[in-house]
């Protein structure tokens, strides 16, 4: 592995993470007619991939299912409503998912100027040689 290959690595990692942010995101505010059915956030669980010793970089092994329960509401106007006028909301953490994309976002971009100085280290090494 060289130096383009952990950051490509980590950056779709990352990305991964991204999207399971915004599949969260987007079914944050929906309401369910059982808790069996309602939305549950979802999560990469990372792995590190080990070439030699000191040059590692990561990947998505899975994703996984969080485990916030969704939360009973009580809304008789909602059509999914039970008898009870009750519904239930996805399980998903809105700011903790929000703070994540954020740190998402900053990680991919650690990795893109990783690459770009070492695209920068590189050309410039050719330009020594001239």
């Amino acid at each position: 592995m060289n130096i383009f290959d952990i950051s490509g690595r980590a950056m779709s990692a990352q990305l991964s993470r991204l999207n399971t942010t915004a599949s969260n995101l987007a079914n944050a505010r929906t309401t369910y007619a059982s808790e069996a059915e309602a939305y549950r956030a979802i999560k990469p669980v990372f792995k590190t991939i080990e070439e030699r010793p000191g040059v590692a970089t990561v990947s998505v092994e899975r994703v996984v299912q969080s485990d916030i329960k969704p939360v009973k509401r009580h809304d008789p106007t909602n059509p999914l409503a039970d008898g009870e006028g009750y519904v239930w909301d996805a399980g998903v953490d809105e700011t903790a998912e929000l703070i994540d994309m954020l740190e998402t976002a900053r990680q991919y971009q650690n990795n893109v100027q990783v690459m770009q100085t070492a695209k920068s280290l590189i050309l410039d090494t050719v330009r020594m040689g001239k």
